[in-house]
């Protein structure tokens, strides 16, 4: 099984129009749904330099157009620069239009400048995500109900039955037992949160959803030299984690990321990696939950180089398999 994850950073070193990167990501999804791949994300920030999307509804509708299986997730969809009801509306025709694919991971964002960006006060982040959530419950439902003093009610009524899911994300005990409380599910920046979220759903009277199933956040690229391959991918491995590095360095917040200066560091810290087919295969095969998730284009990592990767997964890890 396999997944795929696209955030469209675009560096001027990489060489690349944004409008080739977003061509060549419509056609990773539509090559990763004939093979069968399981879902397929999109990330949301705003303002950044390198270009990281903006608008991963968009994105998803087309996604949604070239594709016919795969599921569909934002992950994360930033709660306080949205308006509910638009957000809800948005969603739904979505929903429609991917029928019933979709799903969202709402979090409450962490990089000031974006805050700033809005006129948004990071203060009221935990408040702009329950009302987001419940909003987003309510006008699924496909009946009217009260939003900020008024009656509204949201069309059209989703295609899945009760919507899309949703669920929450972050990096904070407060974040894991908010998600507890309000959302489908938690998927956290980093694994230490999980119990949080464990002991509140425990609390509330919830089935327990046992330890963290989530696999380990590690980038992984084929090359059929992993040196040749590493030499490669190394500047867009380093743009990526330097890129979050800062911001989560800026804001404090726990995150998986942190910024390097060298790619020999990066290569030795084992969180992004090139390995051959045969690698893979074996890594694949010694696993008790055989997974990969591709972030292709990682880093501003430019369309030929990630296709060169796929590649080789669709030709020798897929058949080997």
């Amino acid at each position: 099984m396999f997944g795929m994850r696209f955030d469209f950073r675009n560096p001027e070193f990489a060489g690349v129009s944004m409008a080739e990167r977003y061509d060549a990501a419509l056609e990773m999804a539509e090559w990763a749904d004939r093979l069968g791949c399981v879902s397929i994300t999109v990330s949301e920030h705003h303002g950044s330099p390198d270009g990281y999307l903006p608008s991963p509804l968009p994105m998803l509708a087309a996604m949604a157009a070239r594709t016919t299986n795969v599921n569909l997730m934002i992950a994360a969809l930033i709660a306080p620069f949205h308006d509910p009801l638009r957000l809800a509306e948005d969603l739904l025709v979505l929903d429609h239009l991917s029928r019933g694919r979709v799903d969202a991971i709402v979090a409450g964002g962490y990089v000031s400048e974006e805050f700033d960006m809005f006129g948004v006060p990071i203060g009221e982040r935990a408040k702009r995500v329950t009302e987001t959530v419940e909003t987003l419950r309510a006008a699924f439902s496909g009946e009217a109900f009260e939003f900020r003093g008024r009656t509204v009610r949201v069309t059209p009524a989703p295609h899945r039955p009760g919507g899309p899911g949703i669920m929450l994300g972050g990096s904070s005990d407060a974040a894991a037992r908010r998600a507890a409380r309000i959302a489908d599910g938690f998927i956290p920046s980093i694994p230490e949160v999980w119990d949080a979220y464990r002991d509140e759903c425990l609390k509330l009277g919830k089935p327990d959803p046992g330890p963290s199933m989530l696999p380990p956040a590690h980038t992984v690229a084929l090359a059929d030299d992993d040196d040749t391959g590493w030499t490669a991918f190394a500047p867009y491995f380093l743009h990526e984690t330097n890129a979050y590095g800062k911001w989560i360095a800026d804001s404090g917040e726990a995150g998986p990321y942190k910024e390097v200066s060298d790619p020999d560091e990066l290569r030795a810290m084992g969180e992004y990696r090139v390995v051959t087919p045969d690698q893979m295969i074996a890594d694949l095969k010694e696993a008790p939950f055989p997974f990969v998730m591709f972030h292709p284009m990682c880093g501003g990592t430019p369309p030929e180089l990630a296709w060169s990767s796929l590649k080789l997964f669709e030709a020798e890890v897929l058949n080997a398999l």
